[in-house]
């Protein structure tokens, strides 16, 4: 049956630009070397989406309503159902100096961020920078093969999948999740235990719960320390024999 929104989706897919033939996000790992686009840094593997959520493009979520667990399609998304045509109304020209004042420095090709907006530096010259904040692939008709791996309805399943999501690169068994009624309680790998960032893993895997999972108002998260002891062996020592002792022994072997 096709799927609704909320459903949660492990879904495999490849995107191409198809005037170029040019890869530019793969789930699979072989398919990214291939593009030289591989990023030892990326997990390669079914990714989640929750349909609705707008975790991927909308057009590309709306095929995947219509489809069945198991099925696989190729799509193609014209400018306007990907990310839209490209518009002369998104280049702008500022004066040299303001970006300078703003700490942007006005060099071909870099990506800036001017006032909330992304943009790239088209050309400099004459005191002037013109900025193209169009998307980079505005105006680009893509290429989609996706596959709708995995629906997953058991809540607990959920749950792991939220958590995979936000460290994929830690194995989901070394978790220990549990619920009771409103509470769900996640024991910490050392992993996450001591990583850097852990304070906002946890605060985005709260949000991601109490959002996602219903009912659930506590994340109660878990961390255990040991303290590293080094038993000692006791060596066995013999008692020493009173000289008078000795003495004795000595006239009996004799």
């Amino acid at each position: 049956m096709p799927f609704d929104k909320g459903t949660f989706l492990l879904v495999d897919y490849t995107i191409k630009v198809k005037d170029e033939d040019r890869v530019i996000e793969t789930t699979d790992a072989e398919i990214a070397k291939k593009a030289n686009i591989y990023d030892e840094n990326e997990v390669y593997e079914p990714r989640l989406v929750i349909l609705g959520e707008g975790w991927l493009l909308k057009s590309l979520e709306d095929e995947l309503m219509k489809m069945n667990e198991g099925e696989e399609k190729e799509i193609e998304l014209p400018p306007e159902k990907a990310f839209g045509k490209r518009s002369p109304d998104n280049i702008k020209v500022y004066p040299a100096r303001e970006l300078i004042r703003r700490r942007v420095r006005p060099i071909v090709g870099t990506r800036v961020e001017i006032d909330g907006r992304i943009g790239i530096i088209r050309s400099v010259g004459s005191g002037r920078v013109v900025i193209d904040f169009n998307h980079p692939l505005a105006g680009k008709t893509l290429l989609c093969k996706i596959k709708a791996v995995k629906k997953i309805e058991d809540e607990m399943e959920k749950i792991k999948a939220l958590i995979h999501r936000r460290a994929p690169k830690v194995d989901i068994n070394k978790f220990d999740v549990s619920r009771e009624n409103d509470v769900v309680v996640i024991k910490l790998p050392p992993e996450i235990r001591d990583a850097e960032g852990g304070r906002i893993f946890k605060y985005s895997l709260f949000r991601d719960i109490t959002k996602y999972i219903s009912g659930v108002r506590v994340v109660r998260f878990i961390e255990e320390y040991e303290v590293e002891r080094k038993e000692e062996k006791a060596e066995e020592k013999v008692p020493k024999k009173p000289a008078k002792a000795k003495e004795e022994e000595k006239q009996e072997q004799a």
